[in-house]
């Protein structure tokens, strides 16, 4: 399948709503349902696409009610989310799929858990996830401690705030001194990679791989970053941070019964202040945290293929360095 076909398909919902998605990595591997960051689209999982080929996974990207090519959700809760998610893989017949929630997207990982039949899930994980504010508000970031006010209080101002806010952004990417350095990074990305491929393979061809236009790919990235996310306006972000902020996320979480509940974080995420994260943990019946000291919200990526290990079982696993810390709840 064509990649721009694979990464705009779309599942018609029973209740008329549809619902917006990805393929990456193996088409015939292993399925698992990707949740995206907040806020963010199905494509935010384009970068996983070689890792899924490697471990044999088939990552299926889902984008949220609202978000990207998914039809608006009014008055949505986290845990309508599940029956989403078990209508579309009945319709994509997958009996059996693990679930994996980025950063915003973990609550809604943690609530398929919680919901879906355990012979339907084979693995439930949390990677950099977005954090229970009911363990602290106060240890979140004072925009984050805004963003709740506003979304809650004056959630109007804020989707005109946000709208605003992206098409101005847009206007600042479109501008030829902006394209110019994000050209830049691109082929500063691209040596990087050549370098590490050639040091890791001495086989390695001379040529490099064909590439799309650079001017492609800063469009791309566009689309990836503040495109796809607003498509459809602040409305769904709005909500969505009322949803993720609130000291309820619909169920009590020494009431999720899910054997194990991975969870992978960053010692130093200001996003999502591990303290937190260690809170939720301790609640969780069955859940495996595994902290990368030293990491934050932003550099955490280098571990998702391992991730993805843990979370299938995948054999040839490497063993967590020494800079990494296990608790396990049982």
């Amino acid at each position: 399948m064509a990649t721009s076909v694979r990464n705009s398909q779309t599942f018609n919902l029973s209740d008329g709503r549809v619902l917006g998605f990805a393929e990456y990595g193996k088409p015939d591997g292993n399925p698992l349902l990707y949740f995206h960051g907040y806020p963010s689209s199905r494509l935010e999982a384009s970068v996983t696409d070689q890792i899924g080929r490697r471990l044999g996974v088939r990552i299926l990207a889902l984008d949220r009610p609202g978000f990207g090519l998914s039809t608006p959700q009014p008055d949505r809760r986290i845990l309508d989310w599940p029956t989403d998610v078990q209508e579309f893989a009945k319709g994509q017949n997958l009996s059996e799929f693990a679930v994996l929630g980025l950063s915003g997207g973990g609550p809604f990982a943690l609530a398929c858990g919680h919901l879906l039949p355990r012979s339907m899930v084979t693995g439930v994980g949390l990677f950099a996830s977005g954090p229970p504010w009911v363990a602290d508000p106060s240890q979140m970031s004072y925009m984050h401690r805004v963003t709740r006010l506003a979304a809650n209080t004056w959630p109007s101002g804020l989707r005109v705030f946000l709208n605003a806010t992206v098409g101005l952004v847009k206007w600042i990417l479109e501008t030829r001194m902006i394209s110019r350095w994000i050209d830049r990074w691109l082929h500063e990305q691209d040596r990087k990679k050549e370098e590490a491929n050639s040091a890791g393979n001495d086989d390695a061809p001379s040529a490099a791989p064909l590439r799309r236009p650079t001017s492609e790919r800063r469009q791309d990235l566009v689309r990836l970053v503040i495109g796809e996310p607003f498509v459809q306006g602040a409305e769904a972000a709005v909500h969505e941070a009322r949803l993720l902020s609130s000291d309820d996320w619909g169920f009590q979480f020494e009431d999720v019964q899910y054997d194990p509940i991975w969870i992978w974080h960053g010692a130093q995420d200001a996003n999502a202040p591990v303290g937190m994260i260690r809170y939720l943990a301790e609640r969780l019946p069955h859940s495996k945290l595994r902290v990368f000291e030293g990491d934050t919200h932003y550099t955490m990526f280098k571990h998702f293929e391992g991730a993805v290990s843990d979370l299938l079982n995948i054999a040839g696993r490497e063993e967590p360095s020494s800079n990494t810390s296990i608790a396990t709840a049982e």
